[in-house]
């Protein structure tokens, strides 16, 4: 079996020694992902924002393994507030509108208090 991994240049993946996303077997394995943004590294204040970003990062991260987010098929969202979770429901419906994918939200906290959303997918490679 060949194992690709992703990297999208965050210093969290350096620091805390984890890849954005594994690629095995027909599979893509994209890590929890904050709102960050990667080039910057600011984070929004608003959830919906993060949302917004946390997606845009996991889309270049599937883009690269050869998938996308129509190819989803399970995610995970995190939230530290329930009550933000209903602002970004525009965001998740519109992201995985043809997906579809089983989906699962957690109320947890996060690594810094400035995140409010993280979110993980498990997606296949393309055919």
């Amino acid at each position: 079996m060949t194992v690709r991994r992703i990297s999208t240049g965050s210093p969290f993946e350096k620091q805390i020694g984890y890849s954005r996303a594994v690629v095995a077997d027909g599979w893509v394995f994209v890590a929890g992902t904050t709102g960050y943004d990667y080039d910057t590294m600011v984070m929004p204040d608003s959830v919906a924002d993060q949302c917004r970003n946390a997606l845009n990062t996991i889309e270049r991260a599937l883009k690269e393994a050869e998938s996308s987010l129509d190819e989803v098929v399970r995610v995970n969202y995190i939230v530290p507030d329930k009550d933000d979770w209903p602002e970004c429901w525009p965001i998740t419906s519109r992201a995985f509108a043809k997906a579809l994918p089983a989906a699962t939200m957690i109320c947890a906290d996060l690594q810094n208090p400035e995140m409010k959303i993280e979110i993980e997918v498990t997606a296949r490679v393309s055919r």
